[in-house]
């Protein structure tokens, strides 16, 4: 009897061993499973832009809240790791695993940049360029395209893109001698329709248009002036908006994304693709609000153009749009697309 309770408790005390070990490894896996990962951002926007905290500030709260703090974002402002014309080569190496960029910074790489970043005077409202992009298939174009070199493309906002400038635009003549900073397809453009348009980086700007460097410039409309502090030296804000375009985008190594757990990939794409349509909105609402803020505040009188100027950059910018159809058979697709959309909606 002796031999065989002594059996019966080894037994015993291995089994509860057994058990507890196997309790142990149940609650160990799900935690060693929770992973973490921290994505260095790199972003086009100083600080002080709105758009750093409100777009970028977002993104990384949505990450970090719906990841359970799995996925975390170390953001950098422009110029703090990269130039910004730098910053797509970048995450499309892994060297950055997320950046923000104008799709201007891209055009080397992307042939749909140019259209992306916003042929002039095309759009005459928000929800047409929102439509254009996610409804008719360019966001997918332009994915594809970026898919390519190893970025996973997606457009931040689409809205407006308005000048400011230190004396009002009262003729053609008062185009013309404008100093403008600009870039991308805009600043091509600018220069094409007889002013001198250069770019400046954003952490240059202001002081660029106080010393006199440049006349006026646009960065966003309102909202960017606004937060740039830029209606502290140019009281006059230009009416209408010299394009309506996606000139924010999101970018992510695919390198980066693979690296993640499919549910967090999944949470990433989902949570760019609500960006898109919470930024849009958002935006034009503070547009309006920020702009009589401005007036109201530091003394900005808007300045519509004169029918003669508006007529005559109209006719410069149709004249453009076929360059950028020019760059390759997926933009002349697109372009045929977008010349079709705007057919449809009566404007051509």
């Amino acid at each position: 009897m002796t031999l065989l309770t002594n059996t019966r408790r080894k037994l015993t005390v291995f089994a509860t061993a057994l058990t507890l070990g196997v309790s142990a490894a149940l609650v160990a896996t799900p935690a060693a499973a929770q992973d973490t990962f921290t994505w260095k951002v790199q972003s086009h926007w100083p600080g002080s832009s709105s758009s750093y905290t409100d777009s970028l500030g977002r993104i990384k709260r949505v990450l970090e809240e719906r990841t359970d703090g799995r996925l975390k974002l170390q953001l950098y402002e422009a110029g703090a790791l990269f130039k910004a014309k730098e910053t797509f080569n970048a995450v499309s190496r892994g060297i950055l695993e997320m950046g923000t960029i104008s799709p201007s910074y891209a055009q080397d790489k992307v042939s749909l940049a140019g259209i992306a970043s916003g042929l002039p005077f095309a759009f005459r409202n928000v929800w047409e360029a929102a439509y254009f992009h996610q409804n008719m298939g360019f966001e997918q174009m332009l994915r594809d395209e970026a898919a390519e070199h190893g970025v996973y493309w997606a457009t931040d906002k689409v809205y407006p893109t308005e000048m400011v400038v230190k004396k009002p635009i009262e003729s053609w003549e008062d185009f013309t001698s404008l100093k403008i900073r600009s870039s991308g397809a805009l600043q091509s453009f600018l220069t094409e329709a007889g002013a001198a348009a250069s770019y400046i980086p954003g952490s240059e700007l202001y002081s660029a248009l106080d010393s006199g460097i440049v006349d006026g410039a646009h960065w966003g409309a309102a909202q960017g002036a606004f937060s740039m502090g830029l209606y502290e030296v140019a009281k006059y804000h230009v009416q209408p908006a010299l394009n309506i375009a996606g000139t924010d985008v999101i970018i992510v190594s695919q390198k980066a994304l693979n690296k993640l757990p499919e549910d967090m990939q999944q949470i990433v794409k989902d949570a760019l693709d609500e960006q898109f349509w919470v930024r849009t909105n958002e935006y034009q609402y503070k547009e309006r609000t920020t702009l009589a803020k401005a007036i109201a505040e530091h003394g900005v009188q808007v300045n519509v153009l004169p029918d003669e100027v508006q007529d005559k950059l109209v006719a410069t910018a149709q004249g453009m749009w076929d360059e950028e159809g020019k760059r390759s058979e997926n933009a002349k697709k697109a372009l045929d697309m977008l010349k079709s959309y705007l057919a449809d909606l009566g404007y051509l």
